[in-house]
């Protein structure tokens, strides 16, 4: 009897106190995963991909611009290095006005390939055989082995760009002369040696239409697989994206296409695109003048002459090489019959701006204008 009232007080403080516990373990339980998610939700701050941009001047003649999204700006900067110097390998290799040491590219070619094979990086002659389809695709009118006559116009455009005051024109017969050296058929390109020989000891390569288009391709691809999911890359006039802006999946990078009225400021169009390519030539970017009129860098094979039939050429398609390559030939082609050439393509369009500055589009290029 005298326990009684000891047992139920007992029993009472062990309930009591049970209660109390489960409601620390509680407050315990909740404090730490409160904690938790703060952890977790600083993990998530810490891991989302952040926009950087940075650019360099110094490779393939050019402004370069890239634009990545990436954990921290140390993560990018390692990225962008690697990038550089990846593309700085092309670079070398595609050079046709300077040697490296150890390094046998496109300049060596154009000195000793004459006298017999010369071993290349197969990276030249991925590019080559490149060429030689895109020779058969333009009928000839983008032709790599035309570096004879652009080289003449290339140390005239030099001359006049470093006195204007004596700029002048080639002569019509050196050209004419240079011309009998561009034949395809005298580049032999042998893939199983990886070697390249030239037939005619005269003959020279110039693959300002097509190689920074293909390095771009090439490195874009690269950049993809090791640095980064989403990135706009612009190395000149060619512009590759992959991913997408904010690296949200699902926003389409916005990318401006240049007005060769330099007179405007504005964009020409700007297009919504993502794992496309943007290439543009125009007679705005590299020119000379002579007795007041503008010479542009690109050649028509046809005249021999600075080609006149547009102001620009912009390409839209998943392959920056044919991008690159496509808007050389087209800028040597009259609006119609270059638009016969884009119908005929598969996932390829483009935009034309004649000489007087109004725009002509293929069938499907306004499908991507920001509307």
């Amino acid at each position: 009897m005298f326990f009684y009232p000891f047992y139920i007080a007992s029993v009472y403080d062990f309930c009591y106190n049970l209660i109390v516990m489960k409601k620390y373990i509680c407050i315990i339980l909740a404090v730490i995963m409160a904690a938790a998610c703060c952890s977790c939700s600083g993990d998530l701050k810490t891991n989302k991909k952040q926009r950087y941009q940075s650019g360099f001047l110094d490779l393939f003649d050019t402004y370069s611009n890239i634009i990545a999204y990436d954990t921290s700006e140390k993560a990018f900067d390692e990225h962008y290095e690697q990038f550089y110097n990846k593309l700085a390998e092309y670079d070398k290799l595609y050079n046709i006005y300077n040697s490296y040491d150890n390094i046998v590219n496109l300049c060596t070619l154009n000195t000793q390939a004459k006298d017999g094979p010369v071993k290349v990086d197969s990276r030249i002659i991925d590019l080559l055989e490149y060429c030689r389809y895109v020779y058969e695709l333009s009928n000839g009118l983008t032709n790599v082995c035309y570096g004879s006559v652009l080289s003449i116009w290339h140390d005239y455009r030099q001359q006049g760009t470093d006195n204007p005051e004596a700029a002048s024109l080639p002569d019509m017969n050196e050209l004419k002369k240079a011309s009998q050296h561009t034949d395809f058929e005298n580049l032999v390109i042998d893939k199983e040696n990886s070697t390249v020989y030239f037939k005619d000891p005269q003959l020279k390569l110039d693959v300002g239409a097509i190689a920074k288009g293909y390095a771009v391709r090439e490195i874009s691809k690269w950049a993809k697989e090791n640095l980064w999911t989403s990135a706009a890359i612009s190395i000149g006039g060619n512009i590759c994206t992959f991913g997408f802006k904010n690296d949200d999946g699902k926003t389409l990078w916005n990318i401006g296409i240049e007005n060769p009225d330099l007179s405007k400021e504005d964009y020409l169009v700007n297009v919504k695109i993502t794992d496309l390519s943007v290439v543009t030539s125009g007679d705005y970017q590299r020119y000379y003048t002579v007795d007041g009129k503008k010479y542009c860098h690109i050649i028509n094979p046809e005249t021999l002459m600075p080609s006149e039939y547009v102001a620009s050429v912009s390409v839209i398609c998943d392959d920056s090489a044919l991008g690159d390559a496509l808007s050389t030939t087209l800028f040597n082609m009259p609006i119609d019959e270059g638009k016969k050439l884009i119908e005929s393509m598969n996932n390829v369009e483009a935009v034309w701006v004649d000489k007087e500055y109004n725009k002509h589009f293929s069938t499907g290029f306004e499908n991507y204008i920001e509307k």
